[in-house]
């Protein structure tokens, strides 16, 4: 299997092996940071500790997360200087992180309970590098909407260049097995980090049970996949430098498993 071993993890901080660090970017977040971190909080894995990192938010969000520090020495929190964006928010706390394992929530997601023990004991019992789950889709009043069941159990880098099937709030990838992994600052930051981590290993592993709920607007949708279209070319073109041909060749695929994603 190709696995990447890194010599400068002896250089990063003391790793827990049992520990998985969660990845947090916080912006305005005020209306749903609660319910998040409330779903963390409520894991029936209790080995984690929470980074949350503050992009210059402007409402009362930083209050409401400071209180919850309080209460729970697990949550740690980390105020950028200047507004940078979720990638660069993703990165501090994936470099500040001591777990073996790294896991995404964003602040408006929520996790079922048994989310970090099914995907952990997953990955331990199967030798996983990075592991995905399907997932719930939720309107901005928290109903259910729909649903992403995932189509694969392992899906590779060519795969994935097709169609990204790994929820950013369903992945977890292993520091001890692949060493620590960032995003790049672009549109579709969390896609193009499967894609360096496939590079590296042979597939990526999911668990068919929706473990997670993810937030949606209904005014965005229409807008947000036109951007998505946008940020998936100059990811083909600009990121991973494919010719015209092949760039054309995964575009047709996109726009397919786009349009037939959730039926």
């Amino acid at each position: 299997m190709k696995e990447r071993f890194i010599c400068q993890m002896k250089k990063e901080s003391i790793m827990n092996n049992n520990l998985v660090s969660i990845v947090t970017p916080s912006y305005n977040s005020s209306k749903y940071i609660s319910q998040t971190i409330e779903s963390v909080i409520n894991q029936t894995y209790k080995e984690w500790e929470m980074l949350i990192i503050d992009d210059v938010s402007s409402d009362n969000s930083n209050q409401i997360i400071e209180e919850y520090c309080k209460i729970d020495s697990r949550i740690k929190f980390i105020k950028l200087k200047k507004n940078s964006g979720p990638a660069i928010a993703r990165n501090k706390a994936i470099k500040e992180s001591k777990g073996r394992y790294i896991a995404f929530i964003d602040s408006d997601d929520i996790w079922l309970p048994q989310k970090l023990e099914k995907q952990i004991n997953f990955m331990k019992d199967n030798e996983i590098s990075l592991c995905y789950s399907s997932y719930l889709i939720m309107d901005e009043n928290s109903i259910l909407i729909n649903k992403f069941i995932i189509p694969k159990f392992k899906i590779d880098c060519n795969e994935i260049l097709k169609t990204c099937i790994i929820g950013n709030l369903t992945s977890i990838y292993d520091v001890k097995r692949i060493g620590k992994y960032y995003m790049e600052d672009v549109g579709h930051e969390d896609y193009t980090l499967w894609l360096k981590i496939l590079k590296d290993i042979d597939f990526a592993h999911g668990i068919k049970e929706p473990l997670a709920k993810y937030r949606v607007s209904r005014k965005s949708i229409s807008g947000n996949k036109f951007k998505s279209a946008v940020w998936q070319w100059n990811i083909y073109r600009r990121i991973e430098k494919l010719n015209i041909f092949k760039s054309i060749y995964y575009f047709i695929h996109y726009v397919y498993f786009g349009l037939m994603k959730y039926k």
